[in-house]
């Protein structure tokens, strides 16, 4: 697939060249030491956060933080194509408090055998996180939340079928931790609870997602490796994402994702581009206790 070469070819020539610049950065200029210095907001720790399975908000977010997301994504499967998107808003209305509503599209363009599901608005997501623990001394936070999905009906459908398919029902669990001044851990799990609606039935999927990442001095930039584990029933699936984050602009980023599954039957490689927006948000004092 000529998309994930050049996604690839990409991955490898901007990280090369970030490394290079990192050599150059002071760490006293780094991004988590700029957090520490200002007092007036509430604590907070810089975590490298995924690109594919992403968090609501950053972990410690700040009133008024917000961010806008848009995806583009190539899945090769074994029977038809997939081409995904989504667009995302995610923000803060009060400090470690974390929203998000996401709109995820599916659209397949080679349906030769017959085999590939019809295009659609995958599902109405919203979202909420909280942050109830933030600790610079350790470099540590910890999070839980939920996610509620409306899923929705195949655009052909949409005069013949009950728009609403059924609800996906997803808490989950996030921890992260610092590994020195570069390296950055996380873990995000939780069970995935589907409910369809037409059959009256539930399917449960739990979600166990390991990140690692370098986070290079004094910039926004990372590259590291996800890794999306699903098991439901007796099936296990796994697949490893390569990825990296580039910042083009001050409040304006690009990731860049490889998808390669491990344990899947019918899907083959994968690419997945994310272009990240986050506007600015005026600093307020921290509220007294």
């Amino acid at each position: 697939m000529n998309i994930i070469r050049t996604s690839i070819f990409v991955l490898i020539c901007l990280t090369n060249s970030f490394a290079q610049k990192s050599e150059q950065n002071i760490e006293n200029n780094s991004l988590n030491n700029k957090e520490n210095k200002n007092q007036n907001e509430p604590e907070k720790v810089l975590h490298a956060e995924p690109l594919f399975i992403d968090l609501i908000r950053d972990l410690g977010a700040r009133k008024g933080e917000k961010e806008w997301n848009i995806g583009l994504g190539l899945t090769d499967n074994s029977d038809y194509d997939e081409y995904s998107a989504l667009i995302e808003y995610e923000w803060a209305p009060a400090d470690r408090l974390g929203l998000e509503v996401e709109l995820p599209f599916s659209f397949y363009p080679s349906n030769h055998n017959g085999a590939a599901p019809g295009n659609n608005l995958n599902s109405l997501k919203l979202a909420a996180q909280y942050s109830f623990y933030v600790s610079k001394k350790y470099g540590m936070s910890m999070a839980l939340g939920y996610i509620h999905e409306f899923e929705l009906a195949e655009f052909r459908f949409y005069d013949d079928q009950t728009l609403i398919q059924g609800n996906v029902y997803n808490p989950f669990f996030i921890t992260a931790k610092r590994l020195g001044n570069n390296f950055h851990s996380l873990l995000y799990t939780g069970p995935a609870i589907s409910h369809h609606f037409e059959s009256n039935t539930t399917d449960t999927s739990w979600q166990i997602n390991s990140n690692i990442h370098y986070m290079i001095s004094g910039t926004k930039n990372f590259i590291g490796i996800e890794v999306n584990k699903a098991i439901e029933k007796n099936n296990f699936d796994m697949v490893i994402r390569p990825q990296m984050r580039v910042a083009i602009a001050e409040n304006l980023l690009i990731g860049i994702v490889t998808g390669i599954p491990i344990s899947r039957e019918n899907e083959r490689l994968s690419s997945f581009l994310r272009l990240i927006y986050e506007p600015g948000h005026q600093k307020h004092t921290k509220s007294k206790k």
